[in-house]
Parts: C-alpha cells; structure tokens; sequence
C-alpha cells in the first residue's frame, strides 16, 4: 500500500543554501527514495520562490504567503509562528487522513486544529529557539533588534510548554532533545540533520588557503568573519578566504583592509564546494554561548575538506571532537593554523571521520526513524 505524507516547511526548501534547507531538502529526496507519496506545503515571502525542481519529489506541492512580522506580535505566540498560521494549509491537511511532518517549530500555530485521529503527527524541531532568539539578542548591538528577539525568547519559551505530549519531537542535537525531555515531552528522539553528503571525500595532502564560510548576512556568521579578520586573520601571513551569502558592509570594508584575505560574495553550490576542498584548512568558530540546532557547515568541512579548526561550543555534544582542531582564543586559532598550514592532510584523518560520520549522518537509516514512527 502506498504511504502518502504532509510536509509542512518554514520556508522554501530549494535551493538548498543554508543549513535549515539542506536538512528539509534532504529529508524530503530522503522520503522520496522511500516510496513516500509527499504533499508539499510551504510558506514563502513572495509569489517568485517556487522551485520547480521540487516536483521532482512531490505528489504535490502549494505554497502560502508568510504574514508580515509587524501584524504577528501578540503576547502569548511567537511572532514566527503566527507567521505561518494560515486557514487554507489547515484545511488542506484535514482534506484526508495522512501523517504530517512539521518542520520547525515556525509551524506549529496550527497543530491542534489539524485533525488527529487516526494520524499521526511529528515535529522536527530544528533549533532549541528560545535559546536561538536569546543568543541572537547577544550578537545584536541594535536595541530594536535585542528587545525584539529577547522577547521572541521568552514568548518561545512559554508557547512551547503549551504544545501536545502525543506527538514525535524530532531534535536535531543532543543538548536540544535533552531540553524537551526536561520539560516533560515524552517522544523525544535524537535525529541528526540530512547532509547533502553521504560519502567522506576529503583531498589528501596540502591545500592552498584557509578558509571560513557560513551566511554571512545572519549576526552571528557576520560576527565571527569580523573577529576573525581583526583578530587572527592579521597575525598570520597566509592566504585566507571568506565565502558566503550577502556579505554586508562591515564585512566587506573589512576584508578589503586585510592584505592577504579575499572576499567571495554568494558562491554558488559547486563554487562552495570546490573551495571546502581546495582548502587546506576551513575554521568555524562559533561565539554563542550556547549553539543549537544542525551545524552542517562542519559536517561539510568534515566530509569535504582538509584540516578543521573550530571553538568548544561549535562541537560540543556532536562527537565530532576528535576530529577537529579547537582553540579558545585568538592566539590559540591563529597558532594552530600556522601548524596546520605546513602539515599534510593524511589517510588516517579521513578513516577517523568516516567512523565517526558514517553511523550518526546515514540519510537511509535516519529516514526510517521517521517512517516507523509515522506508519
């Protein structure tokens, strides 16, 4: 018998160009390659974001307008959730009997008006938000800005309590599946974000550059090129790079003051790729004091690229420590690159991360947790 599926996305998942996209595209060809018959619901900011690639994949595929942030404050929901609360979705999905996945916490709004009986429902929980949103107010210095997302914080915290117990929460990371387990959830399993890489294929030898990528129009990634610029990048006389979506000013005007640094703005997939592997080394330093959520720009620096080098919070609870470089400060990072630079990358390296990656990042086998669940 034919299993059909309701995905509800956050966002557009295609072009699969942040972490958030990859782990919802992934999932989704993931499904697919199952047999799942997949309705495709997502919300997007314009009438442009459709992809037709996604039919490739999907039985069917509707989109709904997100609202405007200024008409979604309220005192008791999270502006990004009543966002995407929308009637047409919720009779959409009560139109048959099908599981549904939602993707985030962004699409909860809607959950105890979708018909439950006899279906089951899971969340995929992609970050812990209020801590997402309390670490965003700390990399903000725009007072608009922290009392918005300090807000979005606490509400996150206090909407959360009031979601249903007889749902799968999927968490993305140890430290957030222990979160919702604290506050009393009790379907709370473990499932590690779906890389677009399944196989480590990571150059062996000497590379040519340092490197750090990320979306650079998010605080927290325009935070770390400037640290890194002002901080590590100046105490070390070798060729760096900085790649990714939307650099802003600050990082430009930045980039171009430091003599051995070169900037490059929105790379394609296929240009990112090919300088993860040209590198010979890829630093991804992360400055919250608490990370949630995928961290799949170290999952691809690890399946892809030579020599990694990160902070503590970056790799904490991944059990990808072994096999990173990790510095705590400025001079530490920018003395581990100096050893690194001159140091082969080596066979041994990649048979470590292919122990260490192969079991937790398997797509097929992650797929079946889901699937067990949902039928």
């Amino acid at each position: 018998m034919d299993k059909y599926l309701h995905i509800v996305c956050l966002d557009v998942p295609c072009p699969a160009n942040c972490g958030g996209s990859i782990d919802m595209m992934n999932r989704i060809k993931a499904f697919h390659q199952k047999g799942v018959k997949i309705h495709l619901h997502y919300f997007r900011l314009d009438e442009k974001c459709h992809n037709a690639e996604l039919s490739r994949y999907c039985e069917t595929v509707q989109s709904y307008a997100k609202k405007d942030t200024l008409d979604c404050l309220s005192l008791s929901t999270p502006a990004f959730v009543n966002a995407r609360c929308n009637q047409s979705l919720i009779e959409n999905l009560n139109k048959d009997n099908h599981p549904v996945l939602l993707e985030g916490l962004h699409t909860t709004g809607i959950i105890n008006e979708i018909k439950k009986e006899g279906r089951k429902i899971c969340v995929r929980m992609h970050n812990e938000e209020s801590v997402h949103y309390r670490e965003l107010a700390r990399s903000t210095i725009n007072p608009a800005k922290k009392t918005f997302y300090l807000a979005e914080s606490l509400l996150t915290k206090k909407y959360t309590s009031t979601l249903p117990s007889d749902c799968m929460y999927a968490c993305v990371c140890k430290e957030d599946q222990y979160s919702f387990e604290e506050q009393g959830f009790e379907d709370v399993q473990l499932v590690p974000a779906f890389p677009s890489w399944q196989e480590v294929n990571c150059p062996t030898g000497m590379g040519s550059l340092c490197l750090f990528h990320g979306n650079l129009s998010v605080p927290e990634n325009e935070k770390a090129a400037l640290w890194l610029l002002s901080n590590v990048f100046n105490k070390v006389r070798i060729p760096f790079i900085i790649a990714g979506k939307n650099p802003p000013k600050s990082v430009q005007k930045a980039a171009g003051l430091c003599q051995n640094t070169c900037l490059v703005s929105n790379p394609s997939e296929s240009e990112m790729e090919d300088l993860v592997q040209k590198a010979h080394i890829n630093i991804l330093p992360g400055f919250h004091k608490n990370i949630t959520g995928s961290r799949l720009k170290l999952v691809h620096a690890l399946y892809r690229g030579r020599h990694c080098i990160t902070t503590p919070a970056v790799v904490e609870g991944t059990g990808l420590e072994e096999a990173c470089h990790i510095g705590t400060t400025a001079s530490a990072l920018a003395s581990i690159i100096s050893q690194l630079y001159y140091l082969p990358f080596e066979e041994e390296e990649i048979q470590l991360r292919k122990r260490l990656l192969a079991n937790r990042y398997d797509n097929n086998k992650n797929i079946q947790r889901f699937i067990d669940y949902l039928w």
